[in-house]
């Protein structure tokens, strides 16, 4: 399966549950030479893209860095993966933080590289359904995991109701059999897909141009390990942010390593999917324009959670500073280089 995403984490479900298998532990420092592992949130593909660059291109090594890329799929719970040790970072979202605070998980986020969530809606053309509003009371697709996540924002905003969901079970099919139908999806993705079986290009609605606003493809971590091992955090969100922005400039190194752990990932979708991440302005829009490729703002931040709070996803009494560090940031750096 390419381009498909389970939106959500075990964690909100079994927080408790993750914090019983070792979340109150603390693992072990690393030891000079022992590699950083990165857990990723789904199979390999271009919204990997700058981590799998940054390991072919040499850029992690530069920084005195070895780093080991574990694939995420159906199935694999990277926060349980973290909380065992078995990995050093994982890629998240601001609603996977904001979920773990609630459940008292102590994870953090240090970088966020997608300024827009890549989630979308995709609606047949020639139908009427040229503007968001106009799917009121149409049937969509979507997955579990967007009642805790997009859905609510719908509900609030564009008068979306319950009635309107159907379960998207990863295939296009029910989509496309039903022109009045739309469907969830990733800007990256699914559009591709649609031309692919489908034969048309959908309408597309990328909900992060409609007020949507968590930032995607974050970096997380365990809150002792950012402060015990600083340096390497740091020297970990550099090198992945000019991974980053050498995979934008050429993305071919990356795809090489990309496609050598996920077969099934073809070169037209990997094409697709680069040409997408810099159209839709992924990495390089809203406080990435300015302060570079992984920021992240305490405005941004309260902002979202502030919305959260309003649609009675996250409770008003956290302290959402406690999700995310800015310290680690290219721009907040105190002059980190490689070595």
């Amino acid at each position: 399966m390419t381009g498909e995403r389970w939106f959500r984490r075990d964690f909100v479900v079994n927080g408790a549950a993750l914090l019983a298998v070792g979340w109150g532990s603390k693992p072990k420092k690393k030891e000079q030479g022992e590699p950083l592992r990165l857990a990723t949130n789904w199979y390999a593909q271009a919204e990997h893209g700058g981590f799998y660059q940054a390991v072919a291109t040499g850029i992690y090594a530069r920084y005195g860095l070895e780093v080991q890329i574990h694939m995420g799929g159906t199935g694999v719970n990277v926060l349980q993966l973290l909380a065992g040790g078995a990995a050093d970072f994982v890629l998240g979202s601001s609603p996977d933080a904001l979920s773990a605070l609630q459940a008292g998980i102590p994870l953090v986020t240090v970088a966020a590289f997608f300024q827009k969530d890549p989630q979308c809606l995709l609606a047949h053309p020639g139908v009427g359904h040229d503007h968001l509003e106009n799917l009121r009371g149409k049937p969509i697709w979507v997955s579990p995991g967007a009642n805790l996540t997009y859905w609510p924002f719908l509900r609030a905003k564009f008068g979306f109701s319950d009635e309107q969901k159907r379960p998207y079970n990863f295939s296009l099919g029910p989509f496309l059999l039903d022109k009045q139908s739309a469907q969830q999806g990733y800007v990256t993705a699914e559009p591709f897909r649609v031309r692919q079986e489908g034969g048309f290009d959908p309408v597309v609605f990328p909900l992060a141009d409609y007020g949507y606003s968590p930032y995607a493809t974050t970096l997380e971590t365990t809150r002792h390990f950012a402060e015990r091992q600083p340096e390497l955090v740091q020297k970990f969100v550099a090198a992945s942010s000019e991974g980053w922005q050498s995979y934008l400039e050429d993305p071919r190194p990356g795809n090489r390593l990309i496609q050598q752990d996920n077969p099934n990932m073809s070169e037209a979708l990997l094409a697709y999917s680069h040409q997408a991440l810099k159209d839709y302005g992924l990495l390089t829009s809203g406080d990435a324009a300015t302060l570079g490729i992984g920021a992240m703002t305490d405005e941004r931040w309260h902002r979202y959670f502030e919305d959260m709070v309003a649609l009675q996803i996250i409770e008003s009494k956290l302290d959402v500073r406690q999700a995310y560090l800015l310290n680690f940031l290219p721009n907040r750096s105190t002059g980190v280089r490689p070595t």
